[in-house]
């Protein structure tokens, strides 16, 4: 591609074909600025903006964190505005508005995808253990183990003793399972465990004859009862029509099914537990709906969980983050005020126009 005269650009442009990532000074349309001398294109990926990075860090420093995780393709918790998080050590000493270097002794476990430096899942799970809460790292985690990117084993060796973050993510262990189809249904799968409900996923429901009936979220185990995270797609067309005929074919067969929204789980989880104590016939017990709405504020999709990561990351976020500490209000995302932000972006920064392809938007992760 040939370069615009020095009037208009003074850059150095990285070797891709097409370019989309530029190092210098850029005066071009179609361009944005992701810190000092570094431009990326305006319909960038996530991909592209880690590229960008990587020109101004050193080699041995890895993505991390929730940097990390959104570009393995995890299941994320709600999002709120954070830097880009590297992995250096403790002789680094980049500093730059949207960047978080973590300074460890020596350089982590990492693996390289797409030739980029990303830590392993195991070190990505330890790095958010020291920022998030019980509930974003079931959240995470759950969707590393179903993908088979780190095994219970890995994350045991992770969290060994003397290390940042190593007790919330032994904390968790119990609470994970790979069987787990979405992020709502582990986070309701939480839920019961706090509550000492016992569940169990991914129950299968067969009819006299042996036939299959359907395949639930999660089994109140020792009742007939079925509780499932029912998102906006349940509504739809054809696909309510199955969900109805499922319904009866269940109902037949002596089963009830209970549907719940994200609202249901995050700001009614007091109804949720009480239904079950009735259903299992034990007394009230508010202890238990206390634990879980600890582990819901605690949590990104809590005030104090997004307050704790804000003060945190103070020193990396955006004049706007710190006027929110200020005013002691966020207005990113929360459990019932969707926005704009998705998965495979960094949210620190700009985000493009357009959701890349098979992304998750945020909002049809939080909102029913």
């Amino acid at each position: 591609m040939r370069a615009p005269s020095h009037q208009c650009l003074d850059m150095s442009e990285l070797t891709l074909s097409p370019a989309r990532v530029m190092t210098g000074r850029v005066r071009r349309a179609g361009w944005d600025r992701l810190s000092h001398g570094l431009h990326v294109v305006r319909d960038r990926t996530l991909t592209d903006e880690l590229r960008a990075w990587s020109q101004v860090l050193p080699p041995h420093t890895a993505f991390t964190h929730l940097t990390a995780a959104e570009y393995r393709g995890w299941w994320l918790p709600a999002a709120i505005p954070h830097p880009v998080f590297a992995a250096g050590t403790v002789t680094d000493q980049h500093r730059r508005p949207g960047l978080y270097v973590c300074r460890h002794p020596e350089p982590g476990p990492h693996q390289f995808l797409d030739g980029l430096r990303i830590t392993t899942a195991a070190e990505t799970l330890l790095a958010c253990a020291r920022d998030l809460g019980v509930l974003d790292l079931v959240i995470m985690a759950d969707s590393a183990l179903r993908l088979g990117h780190c095994t219970l084993t890995e994350l045991k060796l992770a969290a060994r003793p003397r290390r940042r973050g190593a007790p919330l993510l032994r904390s968790i262990l119990p609470l994970l399972d790979p069987r787990s189809e979405s992020p709502w249904e582990s986070t309701m799968r939480v839920l019961h465990r706090a509550a000492g409900i016992p569940v169990s996923p991914q129950h299968e429901v067969y009819d006299a004859t042996g036939r299959l009936l359907a395949r639930a979220d999660l089994w109140v185990v020792g009742t007939r009862r079925l509780h499932e995270y029912d998102g906006a797609v349940h509504r739809l067309g054809e696909v309510h029509g199955n969900d109805l005929r499922r319904d009866r074919r269940l109902s037949r067969a002596g089963w009830t099914r209970y549907g719940f929204t994200s609202t249901d789980v995050l700001t009614g989880g007091g109804a949720i537990v009480a239904e079950c104590d009735r259903l299992l016939g034990r007394p009230p017990d508010p202890g238990r709906v206390r634990a879980w709405n600890d582990l819901v504020e605690t949590s990104l999709y809590g005030r104090q969980g997004r307050a704790r990561a804000y003060r945190r990351w103070s020193r990396w976020q955006s004049e706007s983050a710190h006027r929110e500490i200020r005013a002691g209000t966020t207005t990113s995302p929360g459990p019932l005020s969707p926005g704009p932000l998705s998965p495979g972006h960094s949210p620190w920064t700009k985000p493009p126009d357009q959701t890349p392809e098979g992304a998750i938007e945020v909002s049809r992760r939080i909102t029913p």
